[in-house]
Order: C-alpha cells, then structure tokens, then sequence
C-alpha cells in the first residue's frame, strides 16, 4: 500500500495548520479542555502540536542522525503568555511555515532520524500530516466546530495507524500490544460514503505473530461501518462507538479490546 504524495503531504500539514489557526481565532476558550485530550487546555493542544512541527522542522533541517531533545529547538514552548489567541496564532502560522518550507526543501528521500526505523524527510511528512490531522479533530470537537477530512488523506491517516501498531509489535511491545496477538479474531472497517476507487475498507487480523491487515472488503469477527471521517475518528480514539453515525456488527468487545490497546507505547 503506497503512501501519498511528498508533496500532498506539504499541502496537507499547511491545510491542517490554517484549520487549527481558525479554532485558535474563533473565539473559543483557550483555557477550556479538550474532551479527548483531558490532561489538556485548548492551548496545551496548540502548543503540543505547534512544539511539535518545530521539532520537526529542526529535525529536518539540520539533517539529524539522532533524536533531538526539544531544549535544542528555538520556540518550541511557544509564547511565554497565555490566553492571548493573536499571539498564539501568530507562533502557530510560523512553525507551519518553516516546517512546510523545510519539508519541501528536503523532499521525501533525504536521511534524517526518526523513531520508526524509516529514516527519511518522508517519514515526517505524512507523520506530521497525521499528527495535526488528528489533533485538529480534537481542537474542533473542544470549540464545538465541525470537523471534515478529504477522503484520501483520512484512509492515509489509518493505514499509518496500522504501520505504527505493527510496528510496535514488532520492535518494542509493550503489555498492550502483546494482548492484541493471537489466532482466529479479525477487524472489519468499512467507510460507507467513498467510491469503490479508494478502497476505504480494511481487514486486521490479530495472530500470534502480531497484526496483519490489508485494504478490502472481507468479512471478520466485528466490523464498524460509517462515514470514512467517523470511523477514522473512533478508529483514533475520538468519537464513541455509540455514535449515531457508527454501527458495529458482531463482537463488539472485540474491537472494545484493540482501540483500549491499540497505542503508540
């Protein structure tokens, strides 16, 4: 399964930062949490992703060989005052910038570390993609604003989720990723409103040597169906599965059991 454009990527993390910026800027409360993020503000979340593209961007620029410790990155705690949108927005749209710029300077095959063993620029192109992708969604749903990804982009952001639980099955399980092996129990996603061209379907079969999946319309022990936007969501943990926009077929507990263990680390 083939990943996106370098270049989609760029214009996708420089999308994504204009729609955070726009939470920023709507009057939403900064000091209010974030439902899928409790341990954080609206502002602890901008901040976290607005550090976040810094890192990144130093990463990338200074051609790095090894993790980079965030005390090294200009700018990256943001602005020393709180509660002030303007300010907030203004440091957001910068790290967006540079990152973007940075990204495309590199273009997807110049060597710089990362933590998942590819290590290239294009490995921190769809990383940060996704990142900011996901974390809007919790911007949007504190400010109570809408929240729509393009189709291509959301199935990307799932195949990547599945790289990521694969590959810390296989170079750093933890408990929780342990649990998730064994035979005979598969997971169906299903995105009920994209063309047959897509293929936004997935099958993810849990064996004893870890997951597997593939993009396809199979049958398995539960399924979850819905919009391809609502089952990316749940599938990142961030709309229940009783959403009236969801409907999950067969073992529920089963699907239950992998989104409670289904994590970076």
């Amino acid at each position: 399964m083939t990943s996106l454009a370098h270049e989609r990527y760029c214009d996708e993390i420089a999308h994504q930062v204009a729609l955070l910026r726009s939470v920023v800027t709507s009057g939403a409360d900064l000091s209010g949490t974030v439902p899928t993020c409790p341990d954080w503000s609206l502002e602890d979340l901008v901040r976290h992703m607005g550090g976040a593209l810094r890192w990144v961007e130093f990463i990338v620029r200074t051609r790095a060989e090894e993790e980079v410790s965030e005390e090294r990155v200009p700018g990256l705690a943001g602005p020393g005052t709180r509660g002030d949108a303007a300010v907030l927005d203004a440091w957001l749209a910068e790290g967006g910038e540079q990152v973007v710029a940075a990204l495309r300077e590199a273009g997807p095959d110049t060597k710089v570390w990362s933590w998942a063993g590819i290590l290239n620029s294009g490995f921190w192109a769809r990383r940060m993609t996704h990142e900011i992708t996901v974390h809007r969604a919790d911007a949007a749903l504190a400010a109570g604003l809408p929240y729509e990804v393009a189709p291509d982009v959301a199935a990307d952001a799932i195949d990547e989720w599945l790289q990521i639980v694969e590959f810390v099955q296989r170079t750093a399980p933890h408990d929780a990723a342990r649990e998730l092996r064994g035979p005979g129990r598969s997971i169906h996603l299903h995105a009920t409103d994209t063309g047959a061209d897509l293929n936004a379907e997935w099958l993810i079969e849990l064996t004893e040597a870890g997951i597997t999946w593939r993009r396809g319309h199979e049958k398995a022990t539960v399924a979850l169906r819905g919009p391809l936007t609502a089952v990316l969501l749940a599938f990142y943990r961030r709309l229940p599965l009783a959403a009236p926009e969801l409907e999950v077929l067969g073992e529920r507990e089963l699907l239950e059991f992998w989104l409670e263990r289904a994590t970076f680390g």
